[in-house]
């Protein structure tokens, strides 16, 4: 062989002859693999540990009788004696349903630490002390224990805005119908709020202020005044209710045109 490969076979079982574990490996394993000499060991599931150095191994073949083997901790134990990039193969018999199976030794081979765990076909492997029927592959990473990597952050990219594209803009004129563009009507302005004085069918009240005031003689400033509900508002504060609008001012005649001093609002001092 130009390239040495070492290979540990473990099983469950009491025997498990090199011819069986070549047999297999020429067809799950790589170019070169089915001929070596491959270490053996049986009845696995009594052990604790595998007698290998940590990193020896180039891959791990697994034939077993049944499904309970190998266990997590034989896992971990594979994981440990095979080299970075190494493979291990997990080759059993199914009493039950297959994928059911193939799903969980993925699961376990994974939960081990192995990448990229594969079916293998076992179809034509023909062992005179197995009847296998359900096999996967994995691979141990590519690194070694307390290797570090830099992470790469991946680079922030604002999305792209193109300033030229008009094509989803839309005219607001184009969203105005002919009724919009119509100009409002104001509603037409009648009666006495176009007259000096109160129009010939009041309603407003307007008519019975000025016929009041003509009768007392008040000119038209005049009757602009607050208007007063007790008639007491010109003789002072002492005789203005408390919601009089002449409250604070001095006595006034009636009818007497109500303004305030220039200097009403200065201060006293």
């Amino acid at each position: 062989m130009v390239n040495q490969t070492t290979v540990l076979a473990v099983t469950d079982d009491v025997v498990l002859p090199v011819s069986s574990v070549l047999t297999v490996m020429k067809v799950v394993g790589k170019e070169g693999v089915e001929r070596c000499d491959p270490m053996i060991i049986t009845q696995a599931s009594t052990i604790s540990q595998v007698p290998l150095d940590s990193s020896s191994v180039d891959a791990v073949l697994a034939v077993s009788a049944t499904s309970e083997f190998p266990t997590d901790k034989i896992y971990g134990e594979f994981s440990r004696i095979l080299k970075p990039g190494g493979s291990v193969f997990v080759c059993t018999n199914s009493e039950g349903e297959n994928v059911e199976l193939q799903q969980t030794l993925q699961r376990r081979v994974t939960l081990a630490g192995f990448l990229e765990p594969q079916s293998l076909d076992l179809t034509s492997i023909k062992l005179p002390n197995f009847n296998l029927s359900v096999g996967i592959k994995a691979k141990k990473p590519s690194w070694k224990i307390g290797s570090s990597f830099a992470l790469k952050k991946p680079a922030k990219t604002l999305p792209k805005v193109n300033l030229d594209d008009d094509l989803d803009l839309i005219d607001e004129d184009s969203l105005l119908t002919e009724e919009d563009l119509k100009k409002p009507q104001l509603p037409a302005v009648s009666g006495c709020e176009t007259t000096k004085k109160a129009c010939k069918n009041c309603v407003c009240g307007r008519a019975e202020i000025e016929e009041k005031a003509v009768k007392l003689g008040l000119t038209e400033d005049q009757i602009e005044n607050p208007q007063s509900s007790c008639g007491s508002c010109g003789l002072g504060d002492a005789f203005r209710c408390g919601t009089c609008p002449y409250k604070g001012l001095p006595p006034f005649k009636l009818g007497e045109k109500v303004t305030l001093s220039q200097n009403f609002l200065e201060a006293d001092i």
